[in-house]
């Protein structure tokens, strides 16, 4: 076989192979068009989806930039915001480790906040770090920063202001009202009474001349 030969021959066999390669493409279906559409738009709908976790991240950053927070409050906000329970537990767990979420710092905070701004006893404090959703262990760690001594100097220290505002009424009546007040603020009877007894006798108003 000369050289042209060969050559003919084998421009001839690839020719063949392109044939064969085209036949066999040319069997399989055409792509739907629609179904391409489809693909593309879950494509550019998964692109354009934020990260449930930057999501989250962003609504507790915010609730924390309002007020410091405790984890269950925080877990009610994101499952009000329709967050995953996994995605919401992986955000908390995280700023937990960096400590942007503390509930041992946050039940001292509240403790010494409402004791001293709203003058609440134990009682009324340990309601409080309930609703907030502090557990029983770290609420009674919290209420053990106030001593009694702590809790009998607050509740004379409210006494003796509301005692001011009621000169002129009758020991009965201002016994009353004030006993009133140390219960709604969660005072004990023994130490209500106790308190009281003393601001009275103690008054301006009730002093010999």
């Amino acid at each position: 076989m000369t050289p042209v030969t060969q050559d003919k021959a084998a421009r001839a066999a690839a020719a063949l192979a392109d044939a064969l390669a085209s036949s066999t493409n040319s069997d399989d279906p055409a792509p739907d068009p629609t179904k391409q559409k489809q693909k593309q738009k879950q494509k550019q709908k998964r692109k354009q989806e934020p990260d449930p976790h930057d999501v989250a991240r962003q609504i507790v950053l915010r609730q924390l930039a309002v007020a410091p927070r405790s984890r269950a409050q925080l877990e009610q906000k994101l499952a009000q915001r329709d967050c995953p329970a996994d995605v919401a537990a992986a955000v908390l767990d995280r700023m937990s480790e960096v400590g942007l979420v503390d509930d041992e710092a946050y039940a001292l905070m509240l403790v010494r906040s409402q004791q001293a701004g709203r003058g609440l006893a134990k009682g009324a404090l340990a309601r409080e770090l309930r609703t907030n959703g502090i557990n029983d262990e770290l609420a009674q760690q919290s209420l053990a920063s106030i001593s009694e001594a702590d809790e009998r100097a607050r509740a004379r220290a409210l006494v003796d202001k509301k005692l001011r505002a009621m000169h002129g009424l009758g020991i009965e009546v201002q016994t009353r009202r004030l006993a009133g007040m140390l219960a709604r603020k969660g005072y004990s009877p023994s130490l209500t009474y106790a308190v009281i007894r003393d601001a009275i006798a103690d008054a301006p108003e009730y002093l010999p001349d």
